[in-house]
């Protein structure tokens, strides 16, 4: 959730842009705004640090850490072997903002298998180097689909692959979590690390999706 508003300002004018902004977010996007706005009026939380925390996820502690990830396991084979063989500590390595602890397995995609990741309990996440889980990653239907018919849950995401390919879904939990490295795509020969890293998605790293061909628009279901 992005939290742009001006909490804590009490004049009319901040009120009236707050109630802009708000009209644009989803339920329970709403909700959220309303309980947050709710304790930080009691004092039970400091709207301040929420911002810190918010900003964090947003800039340093997401996405881009597991794609700076996928792109050195991609570019440099000793980097891969490390990374498949400890992922925690192949991670940690590379000075991300929080160390990854010692429960991060990194499952590789190969034209024989391909991983996916779920949470059948609840939510749990490698937000160290993935961020805040997406909505549909702690919705019932996909944590009971995604075991079930996993085939089926990757059409929904536009990902069709070949019968004789083997899909098999992890199942994290508070102690053990995953990180798909997706399928170097074709055509990438040569390319930075900072190149590589523009092709990997957040879904790719789940496996609900690929890793983006050369020259595909970069974006997430």
């Amino acid at each position: 959730m992005t939290i742009e508003d001006d909490r804590g300002q009490d004049h009319s004018h901040g009120r009236s842009h707050e109630h802009g902004e708000m009209s644009e977010l989803s339920d329970t996007q709403l909700r959220v705004r309303s309980l947050e706005t709710v304790l930080a009026e009691k004092g039970y939380v400091d709207s301040a640090a929420l911002d810190v925390i918010v900003e964090a996820y947003e800039t340093r502690i997401g996405p881009q850490n597991g794609q700076r990830v996928i792109a050195r396991a991609w570019a440099d084979p000793d980097f891969r072997a490390a990374l498949l063989d400890d992922a925690s500590a192949a991670v940690n390595t590379m000075g991300n903002v929080s160390d990854v602890g010692s429960h991060l397995i990194a499952v590789e995609n190969t034209p024989e298998q391909h991983n996916m990741i779920v949470c059948t309990l609840c939510s749990c996440y490698p937000w160290e180097v993935l961020g805040l889980p997406p909505t549909w990653y702690k919705s019932v239907p996909y944590r009971s689909r995604a075991v079930l018919e996993p085939r089926a849950v990757l059409s929904k995401f536009g990902v069709t692959l070949p019968e004789e390919t083997e899909i098999r879904v992890w199942d994290s939990t508070a102690e053990t979590r995953y990180i798909v490295l997706p399928i170097r795509p074709e055509g990438t020969d040569g390319w930075s690390e900072e190149q590589l890293a523009s092709l990997v998605i957040r879904n790719s790293m789940i496996g609900t999706g690929l890793a983006q061909r050369p020259g595909e628009a970069k974006g997430d279901s």
